[in-house]
């Protein structure tokens, strides 16, 4: 890399959309967490290690401590100022303008909605239209399939599979299936995510 050449410049930031705001995490998010995260209890996935209802205080103090690595955003519901979960930029790579979605959850009664759909789409609009990222990579257990039949269905390419790649909090050893979506791909998945807002 030589001495002109940028690194990607990411900073909080708020995204709007019509049912969702994606927002920098408060210290008055506990309360708001809690409930979400009780809203299905999502501690009980099999396939990711999300919060206990007892962690989230803890969960919200490393999101708000924050890190070179990772951006976080609160989930909140336009309609009825709700907050519904959280989602981060993770793996931030600066210098070669990459990055992923991840550490994604959301209240059981609010997942297939637009909100879900909306997430997503601004996340992605806002790393390829206004950060310039050349890719974003989406990851999931392989035995997620409601999840990876999501992204095939979003126009995400596989990667790699990284084998043994987590330790569960079951003691099962998860495989991680690695997705992308490049940047000339963005158009058309844009496309495809416009149309599928409308019905909603």
């Amino acid at each position: 890399m030589t001495s002109a050449q940028k690194v990607l410049e990411i900073e909080l930031t708020i995204l709007k959309g019509n049912h969702v705001i994606l927002r920098p995490p408060l210290t008055t998010d506990v309360y708001g967490l809690s409930k979400a995260a009780k809203n299905g209890e999502i501690w009980n996935s099999p396939y990711s290690s999300f919060p206990h209802e007892n962690e989230i205080s803890a969960y919200l103090q490393e999101l708000l401590k924050g890190s070179k690595l990772f951006l976080p955003f609160i989930i909140v519901d336009r309609k009825s100022h709700t907050i519904v979960g959280t989602t981060r930029y993770l793996n931030i790579d600066r210098e070669n303008y990459r990055m992923e979605i991840g550490h994604t959850w959301i209240a059981k009664s609010f997942r297939r909605t637009a909100i879900d759909t909306e997430t997503k789409f601004l996340m992605l609009q806002y790393a390829f239209e206004k950060l310039d990222c050349i890719a974003i990579e989406l990851r999931t257990d392989i035995l997620n399939t409601v999840s990876r039949r999501a992204i095939e269905r979003l126009g995400a390419k596989e990667d790699v599979i990284l084998r043994n790649h987590k330790i569960m909090r079951n003691g099962r050893i998860r495989d991680t299936i690695c997705d992308s979506i490049i940047q000339s791909e963005w158009p058309l998945i844009k496309g495809r995510i416009l149309h599928k807002m409308i019905q909603y």
